[in-house]
């Protein structure tokens, strides 16, 4: 039976309270909509739909999430072109305009995507099992030798045919048959002095999505079964040669692994640094090395009041956070909040990323609500959404723990690895706890002595720390090759020069190189490659996309993609946008000129 969104189901001993009605024993009362699915954010107000009452809480208080089935994107404003809003395609980034062009931006709300999604976008972006022993990496001179035989043999690979883009394009897209490797990790990592080894925490995570890793497996030639195996061979570690070898990552069949073991010592003088991920098919065919976003070294958490001048500790609404747990500081207890089953738990193999918003302190809990900007800090309303699921906690105060208390009057900016309570707003003092991996609310004590402290149990304090990811796609347009498809080529910014026959795109990003050319759709543009951070193309005239066509007769939208001279595609996550344009044009070869003498 469904109930209005201002009334809580509450489940007791004695049955179901209403209205907001609360259980006083010191755990296990949860709220009805503890947990809620925000699939569509807006700036500067977010939208929800109703809440699910179907479900009942039981009384060992584990949270039960309520789901929103609205879409969350995030809208940012952007100034337009003068020319009339009729003229312009809300989908697409560059929109062909008479003799010009001109670019809506859209912004989509950063968020983990299991599933490979096209980003319409002009000059933004889209809005654990116990570590192996450390197996050494190849040597370089192997993964050298192996490197120069690959580019041989890709010379002779056929170029990609439009009937093979096509496929990808209707097909293989939308089944998710590409290949997509994600790398989870924080975006600081605290140094170990001696002989001790502070492994990173949360331990960096590995995805490998997309239906074609089980299409790339099946054509691995079968051996004995007890032989097989069944997922890439991965080594991972910290970027540098000197220091730790690369351990081996084991992949699960769920195609997720948890490098437990890493750490930075003393003896590393770099301030930052990037994880190396190297990856092997079964047969010993190279997939290729990806490295993780920076990581920040730091020494040890800044017990200091933290300044916003320090502004790379601090952590900035609408960015990821994980929360993690140590009982009595034992490393074997950690656990971290997950999302699994449409259930927030206490996990002690996966840790989950979580946008934290910051919210007005007056905001109420409802099915719209607004979204400031800057820096959390202490004593702020916040709202958890998980990147993954967008399963969504109720509205948060974090507040600062010093010695299992909460401080209620602490203001400073929350920083990294600090530890952390979310007191649960309109209760009775009740906070967010974990009780081993079940997730349960918790009633603080008031200090009899100091008002401004309230006295908390362990479970209810957490360690934040800011998250990141780096994800790469691919696809073997032209089937199986034996070259890495690394380096991955990573588009950030388009930028489009000149108008009509002599348009010129302009791509930015990094990982270019010279084997590259664009294409629009399932057509293949004239490209220059200028070096690592640029190519420039010619944009093709709307004939070469739509046959017959002399000029555009009505909105036409397509992918922007990068092509390997051996066929692996790259998906931008971009698109082109042609609109009407008020005359026919005749045809002209301008562009190829311009291009030729470019070049």
């Amino acid at each position: 039976m469904s109930e209005s969104h201002g009334q809580r189901s509450i489940f007791t001993a004695d049955g179901t309270t209403r209205d907001g009605s609360l259980f006083t024993t010191h755990a296990g009362l949860i709220p009805r909509d503890i947990g809620h699915r925000y699939t569509n954010v807006k700036r500067p107000r977010i939208e929800s739909g109703n809440f699910n009452s179907s479900e009942v809480f039981p009384s060992s208080g584990i949270v039960q999430p309520a789901v929103y089935h609205s879409p969350i994107t995030s809208t940012i404003a952007a100034s337009l072109p003068t020319q009339s809003e009729s003229t312009f395609s809300r989908r697409g980034p560059y929109q062909r305009v008479a003799d010009g062009y001109s670019s809506t931006p859209k912004h989509r709300h950063e968020g983990v995507r299991v599933a490979a999604e096209p980003r319409s976008l002009a000059l933004q972006l889209a809005a654990s099992h116990p570590s192996p022993p450390t197996t050494p990496s190849p040597p370089p001179e192997e993964d050298k030798e192996k490197e120069d035989f690959h580019k041989d043999s890709a010379a002779i690979q056929p170029r990609l045919s439009k009937a093979a883009m096509n496929n990808y394009l209707n097909d293989v897209v939308q089944r998710d048959g590409q290949q997509t490797v994600i790398i989870f990790h924080a975006k600081v990592a605290q140094k170990s002095y001696g002989n001790e080894k502070r492994f990173f925490c949360p331990p960096p995570c590995v995805y490998l999505v997309g239906e074609g890793w089980q299409y790339r497996k099946a054509l691995v030639p079968q051996v004995q079964e007890e032989e097989v195996m069944h997922q890439p061979v991965a080594f991972i570690g910290i970027g540098s040669k000197n220091e730790q070898e690369m351990q081996q990552l084991i992949i699960e069949d769920k195609g997720y692994g948890a490098a437990k073991t890493l750490y930075i010592s003393d003896s590393d003088k770099r301030k930052h640094f990037e994880l190396s991920l190297k990856l092997l098919y079964p047969n010993g065919d190279h997939v290729g090395t990806f490295n993780s976003k920076r990581i920040k070294v730091i020494s040890k958490p800044s017990k200091k009041k933290q300044s916003l001048k320090n502004a790379d500790l601090c952590i900035q609404s609408g960015s990821t956070v994980a929360l993690f747990n140590r009982l009595r500081s034992q490393t074997v207890s950690t656990r971290y909040l997950h999302v699994e089953n449409g259930t927030f738990h206490a996990s002690s193999q996966q840790w989950g990323a979580f946008t934290i918003h910051l919210l007005n302190d007056d905001e109420s809990e409802s099915e719209e609500f607004s979204v400031r900007e800057g820096y959390v800090h202490y004593g702020s309303t916040v709202k958890l959404v998980c990147s993954v699921t967008k399963m969504a906690l109720p509205r948060l105060v974090i507040r600062k723990v010093d010695k299992q208390t909460a401080l209620l009057d602490a203001d400073d900016p929350v920083s990294q690895l600090h530890k952390v309570a979310f007191y649960m707003k309109e209760t009775e003092r009740m906070y967010l706890c974990l009780s081993q991996e079940r997730i349960i609310q918790f009633q603080s004590t008031p200090c009899p002595k100091e008002q401004n402290k309230e006295m908390i149990n362990d479970g209810a304090s957490w360690t934040i720390i800011s998250t990141d990811k780096s994800e790469y796609s691919f696809y073997e347009g032209n089937g199986p090759v034996r070259s890495p498809i690394t380096p991955v080529p990573i588009v950030s910014n388009l930028q489009l020069n000149g108008g009509g026959d002599v348009a010129m795109l302009e791509l930015t990003g990094e990982h270019f190189t010279a084997n590259l050319k664009v294409w629009f759709g399932d057509v293949e543009a004239e490209t220059m490659y200028r070096c690592g951070e640029s190519l420039l193309c010619v944009v093709p005239d709307i004939s070469a996309i739509r046959g017959g066509w002399r000029f555009v007769r009505q909105p036409t939208e397509v992918a922007v993609s990068l092509v390997r001279s051996d066929g692996v595609i790259y998906p931008t996550g971009l698109t082109f946008t042609y609109t009407p344009e008020p005359v026919e044009r005749p045809s002209s070869s301008i562009s190829e000129t311009v291009l030729r003498a470019d070049l």
